[in-house]
């Protein structure tokens, strides 16, 4: 069985810096020690000057894969996803058709094992009417049931109170919700269309799909899971008001309620419309400085309790429409660690609560198996990042599909070095190794 040893890495692990040696063998973790001698033969990497950090897990991604292929795959977002430092992903059911059934969710799993480059799971989608289905999940190998409570594509829509009622009162595992109110969101382009008709600019996203919306369906949820005891995740973030929603009085694992920030609310504002246009037009809107700013004080007191990207890849040719027709969503799992990276060393967040953000409360959070963290026992996900050596985006350096980044052009101060994949080297030096490592996600429910 291979085994590598990764010498004089920094480790960057629960809540802690310090130099040692980490000894992989086969698929795991199976040694962590200042210094780590090894019988027999070993691949010995010089990791001196190198932070080396969990693998991310990045709990919201859409993959395009079945129906929209001519955005994104599978294969081509996970290959940018571990070149990023994401080890594992959760990918959501709004694909064609909608994952609202079980052959459908595990015919994904089974493109993902042919594929992915990187671990991965996929969300069940409710509806209106496929409680039964929902039901079926199977706890220990399905991240969670995903519900569109606003903004959704196809019929996955669930506005039934009823229904919402029932799911909240009786599924076993983590939902995931997208909230926003959609009848305000209508209220309010009916008075951008009047005003504006079909030329409504692009900073008036924030305005229809305004903060009032967000706060709107996110209480409802909350109001549901306290009443339901329901395990409640609500994803993207993107208003100072939703901050007030959560709680820090307790620790993470007991926690029943639990809030995600995404990277382009925490990187780009309002102010940004006017150069980045429909570029970071994404549903729940980028909004004004104040609500970025409110954003990053939850964020750090721990009201909201990890960072994904809400990777949602759109064609060039897409993008490039007018405001009613331009889709919504962007790509980041390349960039998403940089930007993080980079807001560290900029001191809006230790390095540490960025490894905590992207790996370990996520792991917390999914109660996801053996991963996470760098512990002897688990499975070697693990990236190992360049503090002092810049990293410029260029066209030529993306790897999603779509071929655009709302980053092209920034440096960022670090870079990413290699990243393994239960214990296999899928990404070197800025190219990625052809190995497909990637594993289904078990959970400890």
């Amino acid at each position: 069985m291979t085994k590598i040893l990764l010498k004089s890495a920094t480790l960057v692990n629960e809540g802690k810096e310090f130099v040692s040696d980490v000894l992989i063998e086969g698929k795991r973790i199976i040694k962590i020690a200042s210094s780590i001698l090894v019988d027999g033969i070993v691949e010995e990497i010089n990791c001196e000057g190198l932070h080396l950090l969990p693998g991310c897990i990045d709990d919201q991604v859409h993959f395009r894969e079945p129906g929209l292929t001519h955005k994104a795959t599978i294969q081509t977002e996970s290959r940018a996803a571990v070149a990023g430092g994401i080890t594992s992903f959760m990918e959501m059911p709004n694909t064609v058709p909608n994952t609202l059934t079980q052959e459908l969710l595990e015919a994904k799993y089974q493109r993902a094992s042919e594929v992915s480059p990187a671990n991965y799971s996929f969300f069940m989608g409710a509806s209106n009417d496929n409680y039964e289905e929902v039901m079926r999940t199977n706890i220990e190998n399905v991240c969670g049931v995903k519900i569109f409570m606003g903004s959704s594509t196809g019929n996955m829509l669930v506005d039934n109170t009823s229904t919402l009622e029932h799911l909240f009162a009786n599924v076993p595992m983590l939902i995931a919700t997208h909230c926003e109110d959609e009848g305000t969101i209508r209220t309010n382009l009916e008075i951008y269309k009047e005003k504006y008709g079909e030329d409504i600019p692009m900073s008036a996203h924030p305005l229809i799909r305004s903060a009032e919306a967000c706060y709107i369906s996110s209480s409802k949820a909350v109001d549901l899971a306290k009443k339901n005891n329901t395990r409640l995740h609500i994803l993207h973030i993107s208003s100072g008001i939703e901050t007030a929603l959560f709680r820090n009085d307790i620790p993470l694992e007991q926690k029943r309620i639990t809030a995600e920030a995404c990277i382009h609310h925490l990187w780009f504002s309002a102010a940004d419309y006017t150069e980045k246009g429909a570029w970071i037009k994404w549903n729940p809107a980028v909004k004004t400085e104040v609500d970025r700013a409110q954003i990053w004080e939850a964020l750090l007191d721990n009201r909201i309790d990890v960072i994904a990207t809400d990777h949602a890849p759109h064609t060039i040719e897409e993008k490039q429409q007018k405001y009613l027709q331009a889709p919504s969503g962007g790509p980041l799992v390349q960039h998403a660690l940089l930007a993080m990276l980079d807001a560290s060393a900029n001191g809006k967040i230790p390095l540490v609560r960025v490894v905590e953000k992207m790996a370990h409360a996520v792991a917390i959070c999914f109660q996801v198996k053996d991963r996470g963290f760098i512990r002897e026992g688990y499975f070697a996900d693990l990236v190992l990042v360049n503090l002092n050596r810049k990293t410029t985006i260029t066209k030529e350096s993306l790897l999603s599909q779509c071929a655009w980044s709302p980053f092209e052009g920034t440096t960022f101060s670090a870079s990413i070095e290699k990243t393994f994949v239960n214990g296999q080297l899928v990404f070197d030096e800025g190219k990625l190794t052809g190995v497909q490592s990637g594993e289904r996600l078990l959970f400890n429910r």
